[in-house]
């Protein structure tokens, strides 16, 4: 075997006494999906790089979760000088395998952005299907987010980021009476709710993930200048912190590329490959509508030209109906432990098709690390017959990239300028503040205009008031009186009656402190 690729597929392995033949993943059989099941420090991982390996110099993207930080390698050549280098030679020998070193073309994600360019995606694009699984949300309270969604978009509101999502649920909580009416109840209670649940997805930073630039789908499927296959990973160490997050991003993934790539039907290769480490979080406590989605995107994703591929410890974590689309396996050792492990093991064999040489269930048992039973989709898409295997040793390196090695190929990286600046253009939260403050605006506008409407009355009122109290003043009696104190006393009752006359015509409260202010010495005077 000269390298990774033989005629038609991926070389995987082989065998010397006691095993099979060599084993391939046949290339158009490649979105057929598959399974790397197997305990923990079986090979998984050096399985997984091996095939990213094999794909990409197929000229077929690949995107991967590294969950432990070991998959960084695959940029890297691997070397001679390397401790493994002695036992990757033997194996090469023993399988017929011309091991050569050599690096992959690589561009590293992070949801966090740092060991990696940011990988984001906007609200809106989420959805409140996945958004509801992502934050455990009750189906009351998922329907209100629903109703919150269909507000948005019904005026024209942009749901970017957790902002944008947190100032949407407080418009949709006062106008809830309103909403009831034409949606449904709208419980303020449930909202509450809700922007709990929120504040603890951003304090795992789960606001990192959501914003702009958003992620296409078109950075993750490219080849390089050679034509080999971009292997796109995602540091996911610290994001496996909030296994939630990282098994709603992946799935989130899936989804979007199910909507936005054509169909291809049945391609010579696989347009993209997508391995989902840590499987049985997609799993762990989902509710059915949601495993049902999931089942349903890998039945059909395969004829857009994706292939999906679980890696997990037990087959068992994966529900039977999406198992049963898992053309493509390799089953590292499963110990046997407990009544329960033996249960799963019994399971597990009884997935492949028999070998008459050697028992599949004891296979399964003993094979050692970087040996697995392994079975690929041959012609017409049969199964094939259950092999014993010598997994192949990788060309890249084995193990992870140092700090400056990593910083060097994200610099390299021509995506740099594209996401690593985050932009925030006027969304649902400016929008809705905007609104607010004209209302605000209006409100005290339509208030000084009433002041004003009642001051001007008053002033009227006032001015009358004044005319009157002049005419009064202008009256001369025709008789003379004879004693000073006559004369005091009718002034004085024409004073008095018009300033009863004034009070009655003053009906504001505006005009009686104007007549408190201006004719108060009059009456005091008396």
């Amino acid at each position: 075997m000269t390298g990774v690729l033989t005629e038609e597929g991926v070389f995987v392995g082989g065998g010397g006494e006691g095993y099979g033949s060599p084993q391939e993943l046949l290339l158009k059989y490649g979105n057929r999906h598959g399974l790397i099941a197997g305990a923990t420090g079986t090979g998984k991982t050096v399985t997984l790089q091996i095939l990213a390996e094999g794909f990409s110099s197929a000229g077929v993207p690949v995107f991967m979760a590294d969950v432990k930080g070991d998959l960084s390698g695959v940029a890297a050549s691997g070397s001679e000088a390397a401790k493994l280098h002695a036992p990757f030679m033997e194996r090469s020998a023993t399988i017929g395998f011309d091991l050569a070193y050599r690096a992959y073309p690589t561009v590293f994600w992070d949801m966090f952005g740092e060991q990696g360019h940011p990988v984001r995606t906007t609200v809106s694009e989420m959805g409140p299907l996945l958004l509801s699984r992502l934050l455990g949300l009750t189906d009351a309270q998922e329907g209100v987010l629903n109703i919150a969604f269909h507000i948005a978009d019904e005026e024209g509101l942009a749901l970017l980021d957790l902002d944008d999502l947190r100032a949407m649920l407080r418009h949709v909580g006062e106008r809830a009476d309103e909403i009831s009416l034409q949606y449904g109840n709208v419980d303020i209670r449930s909202i509450g709710a809700i922007q709990r649940e929120l504040l603890v997805l951003e304090n795992q930073g789960g606001e990192k993930f959501f914003g702009e630039p958003a992620l296409e789908l078109s950075d993750l499927i490219r080849t390089d200048s050679s034509g080999m296959g971009q292997i796109n990973i995602l540091a996911a160490d610290k994001l496996m912190a909030s296994p939630r997050l990282y098994a709603t991003f992946l799935l989130w993934l899936l989804s979007e590329l199910f909507e936005e790539l054509p169909e291809v039907g049945n391609p010579d290769k696989p347009k993209l490959v997508f391995f989902f480490d840590e499987a049985h979080l997609l799993f762990d406590d989902a509710p059915k509508a949601l495993v049902d989605k999931v089942e349903q995107v890998a039945r059909l994703i395969r004829s857009k030209g994706v292939g999906i591929y679980f890696i997990t410890q037990n087959p068992t974590d994966v529900p039977d109906g999406i198992l049963s689309q898992l053309g493509n396996r390799v089953q590292h050792a499963l110990r046997a432990f407990t009544a329960r492990d033996q249960k799963s093991l019994r399971l597990a064999a009884e997935n492949y098709r028999a070998n008459p040489r050697f028992d599949t269930e004891i296979a399964i048992k003993e094979v050692g690390t970087g040996e697995a039973v392994t079975s690929f989709l041959q012609a017409k898409g049969v199964p094939g017959m259950v092999e014993r295997t010598l997994v192949r040793p990788p060309q890249s390196r084995l193990g992870p990239l140092t700090p400056p090695e990593r910083a060097q190929v994200i610099a390299d990286s021509p995506l740099g300028t594209k996401y690593d600046t985050p932009v925030n253009r006027e969304s649902a939260q400016e929008i809705l503040a905007k609104r607010a403050e004209l209302a605000a605006k209006e409100a005290a506008e339509a208030e000084l205009r009433e002041k004003a409407s009642k001051t001007a009355s008053g002033r009227s009122e006032l001015d009358a008031g004044f005319d009157e109290f002049n005419n009064a003043r202008r009256y001369q009696p025709t008789k003379k009186t004879t004693k000073k104190t006559t004369r005091s006393s009718r002034s004085d009752s024409i004073v008095e009656t018009f300033g009863k006359s004034l009070a009655r015509q003053l009906g504001t409260k505006t005009g009686q402190a104007l007549v408190r202010g201006v004719l108060g010495s009059l009456f005091k005077s008396r």
